[in-house]
């Protein structure tokens, strides 16, 4: 009898763990095909507004990643800031200021604008499988940045300023697409927020637009 209850148990937590990495994968593909697809006419980063200089995707531990070497004529006015997206629950969490390690943190990418500043604010955020996510994890703090949608808000708080973006649309593109760093034109004040898609794996790259109220 307990020859045949140990293999029973291991095929249950292989089942449960199977489930566990595939149903993320198959929400990620349905949301490709439904509200993913709905925001393809939407606002998004446009290549012609001008290149951000200095930006380069380099490999880092087998993930390839944004790296910008751009440094401010001027001093910084803070270290940090918190965002917060209040339709995915997401709390004020901590944004480095010119940053290109989001590790700690989620990370601003050096040259480019900070909180109300004209151009695009760019910050930088791992996501996991949304099951590992909890507040204060930044190994996957993005995991939920999928489920946002039009019209949804962006709360940063920033040198003790209030500054709510509202969400434009989002973005689907390779790795190797810098130029989603660029604002769509160069009169606006924009957020961009980036994390890897599908959940768990860095296939691909999420762009959330937002555009400052």
């Amino acid at each position: 009898m307990r020859k045949k209850v140990v293999p029973l148990i291991f095929l249950g937590l292989g089942v449960f763990l199977i489930v566990q990495v595939v149903m993320p994968l198959v929400a990620y593909k349905y949301w490709e095909f439904t509200a993913y697809n709905e925001n393809q006419a939407l606002l998004s980063p446009n290549p012609g507004a001008g290149d951000v200089l200095g930006v380069s995707v380099k490999n880092i531990d087998n993930f390839p990643a944004f790296v910008s070497n751009s440094e401010r004529r001027s001093s910084l006015p803070y270290e940090d800031f918190t965002l917060s997206i209040p339709s995915i629950n997401l709390g004020a969490t901590r944004v480095e200021v010119e940053s290109n390690s989001f590790e700690q943190s989620l990370a601003q990418m050096p040259g480019t604008a900070l909180p109300g500043e004209k151009g695009n604010v760019f910050i930088t955020g791992h996501s996991s499988l949304p099951q590992f996510y909890r507040p204060g994890n930044f190994k996957a703090i993005f995991s939920h940045l999928p489920e946002v949608k039009k019209g949804d808000e962006v709360i940063i708080e920033a040198g003790g300023q209030r500054f709510v973006y509202t969400i434009k649309g989002m973005k689907v593109v390779d790795p190797s697409e810098t130029w989603v760093i660029n604002p769509p034109d160069n009169n606006g004040r924009y957020l961009s927020l980036m994390t890897c898609v599908p959940p768990g794996l860095y296939l691909k790259r999420l762009i959330v637009l937002a555009e400052l109220n």
